[in-house]
């Protein structure tokens, strides 16, 4: 089985930093992209920010320049540097990544259970 497990969520307040974190686990033979989306309360789910297994990053507008995603391929872990929070990142975080378990032939999606984010003064 694979899973993905999140940590570094928490309160903070405005302009504060947070860094997430994702690691997958199980009977893995390729990760390929990777990346984090985030839910607010009655909103739809979200893409923050993607990265490919050979370092390519994507973000949305509102996480251009203050948000970075990086990747560990060694330990299967991807990150998420948040910087200069505002009240509106407040939401659950999502670990997703595209993955190819051991003796399988295909890729599937698996996402994390989710880390809460809390921005508030």
């Amino acid at each position: 089985q694979v899973q993905l497990v999140e940590s570094g969520g928490g309160s903070v307040q405005p302009g504060g930093s947070l860094r997430l974190s994702c690691t997958a686990s199980g009977s893995i033979a390729l990760i390929y992209s990777m990346g984090w989306y985030r839910q607010a309360p009655g909103k739809q789910r979200e893409l923050v920010a993607g990265i490919t297994s050979g370092g390519s990053t994507n973000y949305s507008d509102s996480a251009k320049g203050r948000f970075t995603i990086s990747r560990d391929n060694a330990k299967n872990t991807v990150y998420l540097q948040m910087n200069s929070l505002k009240p509106e990142d407040t939401a659950v975080y999502y670990c997703n990544a595209d993955i190819q378990a051991l003796f399988s032939k295909h890729r599937l999606n698996y996402w994390g259970q989710g880390t809460q984010v809390t921005v508030s003064s």
